[in-house]
Formats: structure tokens, C-alpha cells, sequence
């Protein structure tokens, strides 16, 4: 599948270098980041050394070399959410699902991410699931988010 969508991508370029950024940006919209064996078909294709790709992906900030989790947990460290208890509410997220900011688990259930402002400063403190924004976070409100009974059903 990754392959095929791949080639379907490639297919619409026409091999040149200055075509690596979007080729790059292509494959991560639809992929969801940039592999590695995607990174080196792409330095084939438009004759670069794999280094250079390599570098270009990691340089840029909008690039992923990982995969994220299906739930993209943002929490905010803008001005009124630090104030308001940001801190204590990430420190709760990373004891819940046992991951460091910056981290993605095991199973691709979450990635964790600290944003600089979500843009809610009415709602402070708030913290992102996907596209999903819940204000007036407490640690005790965070912890709920994630808690699930043995079975996978959803504690309420």
C-alpha cells in the first residue's frame, strides 16, 4: 500500500531536485510522516544522495521521521495556561500514559506534544486531543481523559 501511494506521488513529479520539499511534504500528508524507505526512493528518484533528504527532513520542524499516535495530545504552555496550571496537568498526562513530551507509544494510541499557545487563553488551562480543545483542564479532569476500565471500555 505505502509503496503503491508512493509511486502514485512520484508519478506527478518529475524527478528534480527543487521538487524534493514538495515531494517530502506530499508523502507526509498522506502517509502521516516520512519513512525511512519512502526517504530513499525519493533520493533516487530525484538524484540526491540519501543524506540529503535525510538532512532536509530533519531540518525542517514540519517534518516527522516517526509515526504519530492516532490521539495527538497538545498541551498548552501559553502565558495563561502555564499560570493556570499547565505544569501540573502535564506532569498528570505523562503519569497516565506513561509517555514523555515529544513521545509516541508503542501501540500508535498517542502521541504527546507541548504546544507554545492553542489559542483558547479564555478557556486557560487547555490541552488538544486531535482537533478536539477542553478548557478548564484540571489534573484531575486530564487524568479522567485517559483512564480506561480492563476491557477497553471508556471510564465515565
Amino acid at each position: 500500500m505505502e509503496e503503491e501511494l508512493l509511486e502514485d506521488i512520484l508519478a506527478s513529479f518529475k524527478g528534480k531536485r527543487y521538487e524534493l520539499v514538495p515531494i517530502l511534504q506530499e508523502v507526509q500528508d498522506n502517509l502521516g510522516y516520512l519513512p525511512e524507505k519512502a526517504m530513499l526512493d525519493i533520493a533516487r528518484f530525484v538524484g540526491v544522495p540519501e543524506s540529503h533528504v535525510y538532512s532536509v527532513a530533519s531540518f525542517y520542524a514540519q517534518f516527522r521521521l516517526l509515526p504519530l499516535g492516532r490521539k495527538r495530545v497538545a498541551v498548552c504552555r501559553g502565558t495563561a495556561c502555564h499560570i493556570r496550571g499547565a505544569p501540573q496537568i502535564l506532569s498528570t498526562i505523562v503519569k497516565t500514559i506513561d509517555l514523555k513530551e515529544g513521545e509516541t507509544s508503542d501501540d500508535l494510541e498517542y502521541t504527546l506534544e507541548t504546544v507554545a499557545c492553542i489559542g483558547c487563553c479564555a478557556l486557560a488551562p487547555c490541552i488538544r486531543i486531535n482537533r478536539e480543545v477542553s478548557g478548564d483542564m484540571t489534573p484531575e479532569k486530564a487524568k479522567g481523559l485517559f483512564l480506561v476500565k480492563e476491557g477497553g471500555e471508556d471510564v465515565e
